[in-house]
């Protein structure tokens, strides 16, 4: 809507934020008050009371207010760059934030409640320094284009926040304070968390907007491993719809799939392991859970094709056979299935394989078919149906294989719009090509960032940089696994999501969540294995006049390496930096 207040003043005195709009024709010559003391948000007549001395900024909306152990903080966006227009509409990707407190100092606050609300702090920081968090003022980015298109003029007349889909609204919790005063509603700015790409291109001289737009929930969301399988509404863990998008002046068109964790209850708890192993919850109820999942993408996709990439043998196994279990007794007319190992037929980068898994699914992407409307908004032609891909991570296999299938779904829009004749290929068009395989590829690494902590592995399929391509994944899994053994964001995710809310009196009467104690054995063990090591290695480089005692020495030293070793990997998940806010992230009660 044209009418959205996004663009915005913000002036700080010591007593309050004051919001003042650009475009004042929305709301009149009003501005938003925001007290620092007593918290309170209203929006009165501009009679000049914004002090001379207030500190001023232009941004660029609010992303909404959390409550840490000092007070309220104001985030707002103070820096953005324009991605690109869909539908005429500009789309922007934020760059900078900046959150401001509402005390102006923390003498009240207790020394150990000082130290922790600035933990609290860096963690929401975090977060908002992680990239790929998009708005619009004026197009709802939350909904597909074939969504979109159902609704009535008075729903696309109707203030972003109240229309948005709230699977993709990452700062839904922020702006809770904005949502309950109608008036302010026009302040409310609805956050995307994902990846969106725009692109000029152009192919035999005719020129489109190629857009690829992929919407990360909030529900269940948050990192690898320690968030997986289903909660008890039946939200899958790094649940990702991507829209891909093709815009001419003479229509467009769409093409939609889904990503999500293998729909059960599961764990995959990080250890000192390399690949920790799988669990599936024995006593849950496995069906009543994918239930609740495929009945709620039944009502957003109508019909699904489950495409299941994990390995059929070894630790992923499991997961295999109780998913092929659920579907075969699963009394859904609008769901089918499709296990294809990846690692097994496509090893030894064999990715040619690839098409006999695409050769299977071409039937069914015949039967959905794509979204397409004309220039006056007319629908020419709607998707039936969604292909829901994952792989143990939903990351990297099953981006290979969506990039796969939208390919295909593109051939068949561009020569519906005469681009391509029949039986031109795509891949034909080096310039095209290359922006294809690329987006894909940024695609791919925006969503690994997002869950696994670094870039996505296989891009070098997607890019087709082989050499470079498996060296980069060697590191990106060394890191990765690093990362989610000693750096989790899970605690910082729940904290800005609103999955767990800062109690004032943390600290205080209240135990703060933060403050852990480690066993004896988290520090103790390392350091002895870190001296067994070193006299080890003395042993080994020292020359001895007597090796038969030289040998004793590094008998015994290695014997006493390899057992402490044993014992810190039985003891390795009090090595991992385990979520401490929400425990049932941990524990479900639901699996």
């Amino acid at each position: 809507m044209s009418d959205d207040v996004f663009f915005i003043s913000s002036h700080t005195s010591p007593e309050k934020f004051y919001i003042e709009p650009r475009d004042v024709q929305s709301i009149g010559d009003k501005i938003l008050e925001i007290d620092r003391v007593s918290q309170e948000l209203s929006l009165t007549d501009n009679e000049g009371q914004i002090p001379p001395s207030a500190d001023s900024v232009d941004i660029f909306g609010i992303m909404g207010i959390i409550h840490l152990l000092a007070g309220p903080y104001l985030i707002v966006i103070t820096k953005k760059k324009l991605v690109g227009y869909i539908q005429g509409s500009e789309v922007w990707k934020v760059l900078q934030t900046n959150v401001i407190p509402f005390p102006r100092a923390t003498l009240h606050l207790t020394e150990s409640q000082q130290y922790h609300n600035k933990l609290y702090l860096s963690m929401v920081q975090s977060v908002l320094q992680t990239e790929s968090f998009y708005f619009s003022c004026t197009y709802d980015l939350t909904h597909t284009l074939q969504r979109l298109s159902r609704t009535s003029p008075e729903f696309l007349q109707m203030p972003l926040y109240e229309r948005v889909d709230p699977r993709f609204v990452w700062n839904s919790h922020l702006l809770t304070p904005f949502a309950v005063q109608p008036e302010l509603q026009r302040f409310i700015l609805p956050v995307m968390h994902g990846f969106i790409s725009i692109t000029s291109c152009s192919i035999k001289q005719r020129s489109f907007d190629f857009i690829l737009i992929s919407r990360r929930s909030c529900f269940r969301a948050g990192v690898r491993y320690f968030m997986r399988g289903l909660d008890g509404e039946g939200n899958a863990a790094n649940y990702v719809e991507t829209e891909q998008i093709i815009q001419f002046n003479t229509g467009t068109s769409s093409f939609v799939q889904i990503r999500g964790s293998i729909p059960l209850y599961w764990t995959q708890r990080p250890n000192l392991k390399y690949k920790p192993k799988p669990q599936v919850n024995s006593s849950a109820d496995h069906s009543l859970g994918f239930q609740y999942h495929i009945d709620n993408e039944i009502a957003h996709y109508k019909e699904l094709v489950l495409i299941n990439l994990i390995d059929q043998k070894g630790p992923e196994k499991v997961l295999g056979d109780r998913f092929s279990t659920i579907i075969r007794n699963s009394p859904y007319k609008e769901t089918s299935y499709e296990a294809f190992d990846f690692h097994k037929e496509c090893s030894k980068m064999r990715w040619d394989r690839l098409n006999l898994l695409i050769d299977r699914l071409s039937p069914d992407q015949k039967k959905f078919g794509y979204f397409s409307m004309g220039k006056d908004k007319d629908i020419q032609s709607e998707q039936k149906g969604v292909f829901r891909t994952n792989c143990i991570d939903s990351l990297d296999r099953t981006n290979v294989v969506q990039s796969m299938l939208a390919r295909n779904s593109l051939q068949l829009q561009l020569e519906e719009y005469g681009v391509l004749a029949t039986g031109e290929r795509i891949v034909d068009h080096n310039d095209f090509e290359y922006t294809f395989k690329n987006v894909w590829a940024d695609n791919a690494d925006a969503c690994s960032v997002q869950y696994a902590g670094t870039g996505a592995l296989k891009t070098d399929f997607t890019r087709q940089e082989v050499l470079f391509g498996a060296m980069r994944d060697g590191v990106n899994s060394i890191v990765t696994c690093f990362i989610h053994i000693f750096f989790s964001m899970q605690d910082s995710i729940d904290l800005f999501l609103g999955n767990y809310v800062v109690d004032a009196n943390e600290c205080v009467s209240k135990v703060c969540p933060l403050q852990t104690k480690r066993d004896w054995r988290y520090m103790m063990l390392p350091l002895i294995l870190l001296f067994g090591f070193s006299m080890f290695i003395i042993s080994v480089l020292i020359p001895s006049t007597d090796y038969g005692i030289q040998f004793l020495y590094i008998l015994f030293w290695g014997a006493a390496v390899l057992f402490t070793l044993y014992v810190v990997m039985f003891f390795g998940t009090e090595y991992v930096d385990q979520p401490k806010l929400v425990q049932t992230q941990l524990k479900d009660k639901n699996v």
